[in-house]
């Protein structure tokens, strides 16, 4: 019986061959390299082999202002280059990555900032973000294949982005709120394109009305929902079920 457990114990984990995967990985990539050719970035990251590896697979390095392991680094940084969009860990050499996200919101809430989830069991670091109105989350491990595509396009464009698995977290783990009054069925409409991270001059062309139009709009959900700004108007109207997840399917 001893025996037994011990073959049990010691036969090797099955083999991943991550071959047919690479087509697919060299197309996010350039992808993900079209999307951010007028990003200016930030990066802090936990893993020095992760920051190596992102740094070789950007094509054009002159968009990343700087890269550090460090959460007073990472800020030292923002600070420094007032990036569009700083992407991050949540596990750094030294610091936490949840707080750099907030003191980035609480100084420059107009930085995009999208943390990696290295476990999805982190409940509170989670939850922490999501208060913190960090622009999207995404596990660490989806990076590569297909996801990291579909956040980088939702980020950068100015729109949320919830990993598919960390969704249901996101919506259980608050409680859920009641606007002052209700949306009606345009403003909701204008908050499901702030959710896709679209501006006010694509979300006039979409619902053929004038940009003067979509502010007023938008200035009346953030009244109901007493937003701080669009993005926090966006994660209510997703949290609190108003507006449906945005379609983050990425092009194959």
């Amino acid at each position: 019986m001893g025996s037994a457990r011990m073959e049990c114990a010691s036969q090797p984990a099955q083999p991943l061959d991550f071959t047919p995967f690479l087509d697919q990985v060299r197309r996010n990539t350039d992808l993900s390299n079209l999307m951010l050719q007028d990003a200016r970035i930030v990066v802090c990251l936990g893993s020095r082999a992760l920051l190596a590896a992102f740094l070789g697979w950007t094509e054009n390095p002159d968009h990343v202002l700087g890269a550090a392991t460090t959460e007073d680094e990472g800020l030292a940084l923002v600070e420094q280059h007032q990036p569009t969009m700083v992407l991050l860990s949540d596990q750094l050499e030294r610091g936490h990555g949840v707080a750099l996200v907030q003191q980035i919101k609480a100084r420059w809430p107009q930085i995009h900032t999208l943390l990696l989830i290295t476990q999805e069991q982190r409940h509170r670091q989670i939850k922490a973000a999501i208060d913190a109105c960090c622009d999207g989350l995404l596990v660490e491990s989806r990076m590569g294949l297909g996801a990291g595509v579909a956040a980088l396009q939702a980020v950068s464009g100015g729109g949320i982005y919830i990993d598919k698995s960390l969704q249901e977290l996101f919506r259980r783990g608050h409680e859920k709120g009641t606007p002052l009054e209700p949306l009606s069925p345009r403003e909701l409409e204008v908050l499901a394109l702030v959710a896709q991270g679209k501006g006010n001059i694509q979300i006039g062309e979409n619902l053929f009305v004038s940009v003067d139009t979509v502010k007023t709009h938008l200035s009346h959900v953030m009244r109901k929902l007493q937003a701080n700004d669009r993005t926090h108007a966006a994660v209510l109207g997703l949290r609190w079920g108003l507006i449906d997840w945005p379609d983050t399917e990425v092009p194959r």
